[in-house]
């Protein structure tokens, strides 16, 4: 912590990666994140164990997470994978609370590690795919979270990394975005609808034409 504020990097720490739920790393690198002044330049990766804490030590925790303004990202298909497979039943799903945090303006963010490798024998690194299971897993599945929820996989990680001055479409940031063939994210994110464009500073990257597929049904 001393050597990243020394030399004005960002700290971000895998921590509390393991379901023990007497694991107090969070709450030490909070601690230091607040004390220290690094704030919001500190990130605290996957912290698994948060979900296994109880509710009086987990409602204490929260607390301390939005004075220190850390940030925090959740692996949701990785943590999920790895996370509760030693229990047999009840089992733990492995992944950090997300919504809880999110409610103690907490800065969230999902992201993900790995992709057909021995952590995670699955995944294409679509972050549709990572944020699907993330918003599920979390409960976060009214019609407003699930049309708010790519900020989990947008802004919130553009914070975290400390980037916001060149994320978003807005006048005088550069022009990078994706265009998907439908009106708003919550039918993105259900039917999956192509990506017609993807833009970089200004410039087509990838252009997709729109799917099309042939019915033949009969209706009687």
């Amino acid at each position: 912590m001393n050597l990243a504020k020394k030399y004005n990097k960002l700290v971000d720490v895998h921590c509390d990666e393991i379901d023990d739920p007497n694991a107090r790393n969070l709450e030490v690198l909070a601690t230091l994140a607040y004390e220290s002044g690094m704030k919001d330049k500190v990130t605290a990766s996957h912290t698994v164990s948060l979900a296994s804490v109880n509710d009086a030590y987990a409602y204490k925790l929260m607390r301390l997470l939005e004075m220190s303004q850390i940030n925090m990202v959740a692996n949701p298909l990785v943590n999920m994978h790895l996370g509760g497979r030693f229990d047999t039943y009840p089992k733990r799903r492995g992944l950090t609370r997300v919504k809880e945090l999110l409610e103690n303006h907490v800065n969230v963010s999902f992201g993900e590690d790995d992709v057909k490798d021995p952590w995670y024998p699955m995944g294409n690194g679509n972050m549709l795919d990572v944020l699907y299971v993330g918003i599920l897993a979390s409960g976060l599945m009214g019609y407003h979270q699930i049309l708010d929820s790519y900020q989990l996989i947008g802004a919130n990680g553009a914070k975290t990394l400390h980037v916001n001055d060149k994320y978003g479409i807005e006048v005088g940031k550069p022009a990078s975005f994706l265009v998907f063939d439908t009106d708003n994210f919550y039918n993105e994110l259900n039917e999956r609808k192509t990506m017609l464009y993807s833009i970089k500073d200004g410039k087509v990257l990838v252009k997709n034409h729109p799917e099309m597929a042939e019915t033949h049904l009969k209706l009687k």
